[in-house]
C-alpha cells in the first residue's frame, strides 16, 4: 500500500465513489506507486482527481468499469464548465492512465478515453524576474542579523542552483559539499541529482554557517537552514520571507511566486547561452518539454529588447 495516501478526510459536499470504485482507485494508486515511485503529493493528486471522476459516475448510476466513451465525453463537458483548461488536462491525464491500467489488468474491455482530446490551453509562461530585480531581492535581507544572514544565504542558494523551495528547506548538512561546490538533491519521485552552487552561494553559505547558524541552533538538528526556533525551515515560512524581501526590494507582488528564483535561474541561464539539456538536468525535469517553456521566456525578452533598442523595430 502506498504509504500516506489512505484515510484522507471525505468532503460530504462532493459526490462520493462507490465502495467498488474506491477499491479500484486504491489498487491503481498502489500500482503506480510501485511502478514509478511517485511522490506522496503526486499520488494524492491522482487520488483526488480520480475520486472526483468516480463520484460523478456514481451520480449517473455508473462506475469505472461500466464507463463508456459517451459517459466519459459527458463528464468532460461537465468538467469544461467548471474547471480551467490546465485542470481539465491534468484530470484527463489521470483518468486516461487509470483506464489504461484497468484495460491492461483485463478489468475493462475498452478504454473510454481513447477518443477524448485534451482541451487546448493558452500558453502560460512562468513568472520570472530581471537580473536587476534579482540583485535587489538578494540585497534585501539585513545581513547584520542571524535571520537576515540566513535569508541571504537561502536566496543566493536558490538563485545559484534553481532548487525548488521544498528542496531547499529540506537540505541537510551532510547533503552539501562546499569544498567541491556541489549539493545533492533528492527531488520529485525520490530522484537524486547533483547541482553546482557557484562561488557567491558558497561564500554566503559559509558565512551563514560561521556567523548565523550557531546563533539560531537551540538543540542538535541536521537541517541546513534553521528558523528562529532552531528547527527546520518550512516551505510556507520561507515563502513568507521571500514575499517580505520582495516588498523591500520594490518588486511587484504579481511577479512573485514560490518558484520565482527557480524560474529566474533557468531563464537567465538560457539568456546567457546555456544548453537546454544542461538546464533540464540542473532543474531535475524528467521531460525536456517541461524545460522548453524557458526558451519562450527568453525569446520574449529578446523581442522586447529588440523593440526598445533597434532603430527599425
Amino acid at each position: 500500500m502506498a504509504a500516506g495516501t489512505r484515510g484522507r478526510p471525505v468532503d460530504p459536499a462532493r459526490p462520493q465513489p462507490t465502495a467498488e470504485d474506491r477499491q479500484l482507485i486504491d489498487d491503481f494508486i498502489d500500482a503506480v506507486w510501485l511502478q514509478d515511485g511517485l511522490s506522496k503529493n503526486t499520488l494524492e493528486a491522482y487520488r483526488s482527481d480520480l475520486a472526483l471522476h468516480a463520484g460523478w459516475l456514481a451520480t449517473q448510476q455508473s462506475g469505472l468499469v461500466n464507463c463508456n466513451k459517451h459517459d466519459f465525453a459527458a463528464w468532460l463537458v461537465q468538467l469544461a464548465a467548471s474547471r480551467k483548461a490546465s485542470t481539465q488536462r491534468r484530470m484527463l491525464a489521470a483518468t486516461r492512465r487509470l483506464y489504461h491500467w484497468l484495460q491492461a489488468e483485463n478489468r475493462i474491455s475498452r478504454d473510454p478515453t481513447i477518443e477524448a482530446d485534451p482541451p487546448v490551453a493558452p500558453e502560460r509562461f512562468p513568472k520570472t524576474l530581471s537580473e536587476h530585480q534579482v540583485e535587489g531581492l538578494l540585497d534585501a535581507p539585513d545581513i547584520e542579523t542571524p535571520q537576515g544572514l540566513r535569508d541571504r544565504a537561502m536566496l543566493e542558494t536558490l538563485y545559484a542552483s534553481g532548487l525548488r523551495v521544498s528542496e531547499l528547506v529540506n537540505l541537510r548538512m551532510f547533503e552539501i559539499d562546499l569544498s567541491s561546490g556541489l549539493v545533492r538533491i533528492t527531488g520529485k519521485g525520490s530522484k537524486e541529482r547533483l547541482v553546482p552552487l557557484g562561488e557567491w552561494a558558497i561564500d554566503w553559505i559559509r558565512r551563514y554557517l560561521r556567523e548565523a547558524r550557531p546563533a539560531l541552533l537551540k538543540a542538535p538538528c541536521d537541517s541546513l537552514f534553521l528558523n528562529r526556533f532552531g528547527t527546520a525551515m518550512t516551505r510556507q515560512m520561507f515563502w513568507k520571507i521571500i514575499k517580505a524581501h520582495a516588498v523591500t526590494a520594490g518588486i511587484p507582488a504579481a511577479t512573485i511566486s514560490p518558484h520565482t528564483l527557480r524560474h529566474a535561474f533557468a531563464t537567465h541561464l538560457i539568456n546567457h547561452g546555456a544548453d537546454l539539456r544542461v538546464v533540464q538536468l540542473l532543474l531535475g525535469h524528467a521531460d525536456i518539454s517541461t524545460t522548453q517553456i524557458y526558451t519562450h521566456v527568453a525569446r520574449e525578452r529578446l523581442k522586447k529588447l529588440h523593440e526598445i533598442h533597434h532603430p527599425r523595430a
